[in-house]
């Protein structure tokens, strides 16, 4: 799957270390993506749609880890203000 979106316990969060991962911020807008790397990210806040080059469309916010298959190329529609902890993987 190229997008896949679960809702972790705080004990996995801990594990992967995320709170030491960088953080990205985003006002509400609409633009097109390519994931040149597989991306981790954990929703600190927000609201998106993501939909894919397929027309699949993938809604996450607050609370998701979301991990992008590097790549993906799609579109992101955030929908409320996105603050997430992300991390690119080789």
């Amino acid at each position: 799957m190229e997008i896949d979106v679960t809702k972790p316990t705080e004990d996995e969060l801990n594990s992967k270390g995320t709170s030491s991962w960088p953080v990205w911020e985003k006002e509400v807008s609409r633009f097109d993506w390519h994931y040149d790397s597989t991306e981790e990210c954990y929703l600190l806040e927000g609201k998106v749609t993501v939909e894919t080059k397929d027309g699949d469309k993938v809604e996450f916010g607050k609370g998701d880890f979301v991990t992008f298959q590097q790549g993906l190329s799609c579109t992101w529609d955030i929908k409320e203000p996105v603050r997430k902890h992300y991390r690119f993987k080789d």
